[in-house]
């Protein structure tokens, strides 16, 4: 289970969250996954752990104008910002697992990268089948191993580089640390999906500069909060950034990353 700083985002962090990872490390994978959402014609959307709405901005491009498409995140700051940058969409906080919806009440539901910091994902699963109408779609993506992750994968090198033997070690245990294709099937089944896949995708992030990545995930993401308490931030994602440079150099660079969708049926 995540500690809740694992899995909390202040309106700050939520804003370089967007701006610094969003076009690099996330928006390949938001086009390809509206484009899966697109090819059903879904006339309800229900999308949990919406983040900063990088897939929300993708499904409302892909889908018809009269498609309903409501965006959740447990966290305020996400939302406040998500809604301020796409405010097409309906947004509210909610909890994965508690989602204030009745049964059956979507077509289809998404979640980009959020299914890995829910600390109870066994009720998150109930919960995504439950909402979804019978037949409805279910799709779900998942961070691989960070070795499978360029970005990630140069990120946890700087951030042992930098902190030495007591590295934090948020980005292999949350983000890329639910992936065994046994497990999410077994998880999605459990709660009653049928016709469950599970199937590697791998995108090219491009990144104009490295450092502005490094930065985005020293100072965007939960990874912020063990950084700090072993010292100054600014200076550690500073010296993040610059680990990461020497691995992949300055930029403009593409470079591959590998995540798992999973689809089932409710």
């Amino acid at each position: 289970m995540a500690e809740s700083s694992d899995r909390h985002w202040s309106q700050d962090m939520a804003l370089r969250y967007d701006e610094l990872l969003g076009p690099t490390v996330f928006q390949p994978f938001a086009e390809d996954l509206a484009g899966r959402v697109a090819e059903h014609r879904p006339s309800t959307v229900l999308e949990v752990a919406a983040g900063s709405g990088r897939l929300t901005r993708e499904l409302l491009r892909s889908l018809p104008p009269h498609t309903e498409v409501v965006a959740t995140d447990l966290n305020p700051g996400m939302v406040v910002l998500g809604a301020r940058l796409c405010p097409e969409a309906t947004w509210q906080v909610a909890a994965a697992g508690q989602l204030p919806f009745g049964d059956h009440s979507f077509d289809l539901l998404v979640c980009q990268f959020g299914v890995m910091f829910f600390p109870d994902k066994s009720a998150a699963w109930a919960d995504f089948a439950r909402v979804t109408r019978p037949g409805g779609l279910v799709l779900v993506t998942t961070w691989t191993d960070a070795r499978e992750h360029a970005y990630a994968d140069a990120l946890v090198h700087a951030v042992e580089d930098v902190c030495g033997e007591d590295p934090p070690t948020f980005v292999v245990r949350v983000p890329h640390g639910y992936h065994d294709v046994d497990e999410l099937t077994a998880g999605a089944e459990a709660a009653g999906l049928t016709e469950v896949r599970v199937h590697p995708v791998t995108l090219q992030g491009h990144a104009e500069s490295v450092a502005a990545v490094g930065r985005g995930f020293a100072t965007g993401t939960p990874l912020a909060a063990e950084l700090a308490a072993r010292g100054d931030l600014d200076e550690a994602a500073e010296r993040i950034a610059e680990g990461m440079v020497r691995q992949l150099g300055p930029g403009p660079v593409s470079l591959p990353m590998t995540a798992l969708v999973i689809e089932g049926r409710a």
